[in-house]
């Protein structure tokens, strides 16, 4: 009997075509993703690439993928690699789609479920040469992601969907989307700054989980001379501080686009990783605008991310003089990695369904990681992503959590009514978890002159530290009522009524929760936007009512936003530089 794999491998490129090690070769990487057939395209079961220039109006050859026959496994046509496939769009195709894959494959092993897309159907749509412009982004309209491709000062061509941080971007956006929707609308400045640090943290982590790319921005891609000691490759010790290391990833991120656009394009991934702490930032003007402020979020992840690093090398030992085995090194510098982007996908699970700040993603980062960790005494992962973001202004909102930043559990005191509901149906039915909320709406704060809707239920199984599983399901709701602004008090607890908003304003205003329940279909935790938070709603009015909607593309939002992105000129601050 043959026992086939449940995944196979695909060559990529580890970063970009700017990495490159001391005699200049390019650095590839072979990833694993999910089994499946592929069709022309490559097409699978969740991705649909498509070779469509519409720049040129042309549409390019798709690759056939021929199977293994043993296996079952798609046979890589690029391994070896070598320096011809940065010119080769069937690589191109196979690059985005393993990336992507990945990507994705990495959301659904940490949430243990699949993970659907934001829009009606199975397939997204990935189109690696799609335009002539130094742009990528992801569109729920067109059901897309697209990828640019541009001529830089060189004269050569530079093509965004071969950069892997690029690509894990746009795809984290997408996936993002499938998994909070609420998150893509306007609400207030932490939400739409979260879709953006988010994707560059996700991007970033999966790029360093890659071993090949951890040492090689160690070593200076082979320019720093290592101690050989028999079969072992030593490092001094000294660079291994958490500045040398965060010198260390600039250099593993590369500098393709920022040298191609001679430094108009702000290298946002790099700012980010050498922002110093302040708390002052998300109150600075300057950190306002979404992308500005999402490098805020992103820094405080990043270098949680280091810290965990310096944490797991303090259990190791050296070879005196200083000396640090290399391969050690990388393999503690990519678990980190790894498993802090593990504990921040499974943070969405726990946050609002919309409204979003960045204390409610940590409040929600920490409690998940308590439940499948409960003992965090080894590294004390949690106190370290604490106080680092805490150093960058960013703290779980007091009122709603306990002394360790973890969202206080759902206090039942005998009032929530089981006895109408079906377990099996409740951890899957969106329609048995209404009846359930509605039976106990006045316990749940789920307002009858709203209209209510349950957006989702998902069962997750995640696997503990002590190799026991845990089974959740996952409940999204939202309010919304269509109100006048003489109601703002009566519905929204607003009061005295903002001059602005005249009693005969019509307005839309939102309610939202979620819903945690354990294996037997009790709630477990309940994270909620009231309708009646006077002071939240307040908020979201003020910074609604401060956008200016002229400037808005509302069939791609995030395409606009990663324009203003790439075109950005000079550093945030002088220390940034």
């Amino acid at each position: 009997m043959v026992v086939k794999a449940n995944s196979q491998t695909f060559t990529i490129l580890a970063q970009d075509p700017a990495v490159r090690d001391a005699r200049g070769e390019l650095l590839f990487a072979r990833v694993s993703v999910p089994l499946e057939t592929l069709g022309l395209g490559p097409t699978g079961y969740r991705l649909k690439v498509v070779d469509f220039d519409a720049s040129r109006n042309q549409l390019y050859h798709a690759h056939a993928y021929q199977q293994d026959a043993t296996s079952g496994a798609m046979i890589d046509p690029f391994d070896p690699p070598g320096e011809a496939l940065l010119g080769n769009p069937a690589f191109h195709c196979q690059h985005v789609y393993a990336v992507v894959m990945r990507t994705l494959a990495r959301f659904e092993m940490a949430l243990g479920r699949r993970v659907g897309w934001g829009f009606e159907g199975h397939q997204l749509h990935v189109v690696p040469h799609a335009f002539v412009e130094a742009n990528a982004f992801y569109s729920r309209a067109d059901r897309a992601l697209m990828f640019g491709y541009f001529k830089g000062l060189d004269g050569q061509h530079v093509f965004t969907c071969l950069s892997h941080d690029i690509v894990a971007h746009e795809a984290t956006h997408a996936i993002l989307d499938g998994l909070r929707g609420g998150f893509m609308n306007a609400s207030g400045p932490d939400q739409a700054a979260f879709h953006e640090g988010f994707a560059d943290v996700v991007a970033l982590l999966s790029v360093f989980s890659l071993r090949e790319i951890i040492e090689y921005a160690l070593t200076n891609g082979g320019r720093i001379e290592l101690t050989v000691q028999g079969d072992r490759r030593l490092l001094n010790g000294d660079q291994l501080s958490p500045q040398n290391l965060a010198e260390s990833l600039l250099f593993g991120i590369g500098e393709e686009f920022g040298q191609q656009l001679e430094g108009l394009r702000a290298n946002a991934l790099r700012r980010s990783v050498m922002l110093p702490p302040s708390a002052d930032y998300l109150s600075d003007e300057q950190f306002a605008e979404a992308h500005n402020r999402g490098e805020v979020f992103a820094a405080a992840m990043l270098r949680s991310m280091l810290a965990l690093w310096v944490a797991r090398l303090g259990e190791l030992g050296n070879f005196g003089d200083n000396l640090y085995n290399l391969r050690e090194v990388v393999e503690e510098g990519a678990k980190a990695a790894d498993q802090l982007l593990t504990i921040a996908i499974r943070a969405l699970d726990y946050c609002p369904p919309l409204d979003l700040e960045f204390g409610d993603y940590l409040a929600a980062l920490l409690t998940v990681d308590a439940q499948v960790a409960p003992d965090d005494s080894r590294y004390d992962y949690r106190l370290i992503i604490r106080t680092t973001f805490e150093a960058f202004g960013i703290n779980p909102p007091p009122a709603r959590t306990d002394s360790d930043g973890c969202w206080h559990g759902f206090a039942d005191n005998g009032q929530v009514q089981y006895r109408n509901s079906h377990f099996d149906s409740m951890l899957r039915d969106d329609e048995e978890v209404f009846r359930f909320l509605w039976e106990n709406r006045a316990v749940l704060g789920i307002d009858e002159r709203a209209y209510p809707e349950v957006v989702s239920v998902r069962p997750s199984i995640r696997l503990g530290t002590d190799g026991l599983l845990l089974r959740e399901s996952v409940c999204e709701y939202i309010m919304k009522a269509n109100i006048f602004g003489a109601e703002l008090n009566s519905v929204c607890n607003i009061s005295p009524r903002p001059a602005w908003i005249k009693t005969t304003d019509a307005l839309t205003v939102y309610g939202a929760g979620t819903l945690i329940f354990d294996q037997y279909g009790r709630i477990k935790y309940h994270v909620q936007r009231p309708l009646n938070d006077g002071q939240w709603q307040l908020r979201r009015l003020s910074y609604l009512a401060g956008l200016d909607t002229s400037e808005l593309d509302l069939r791609n939002p995030l395409a606009q936003l990663h324009r203003q992105r790439a075109w950005q000129v000079g550093p945030l601050r002088e220390e940034q530089a």
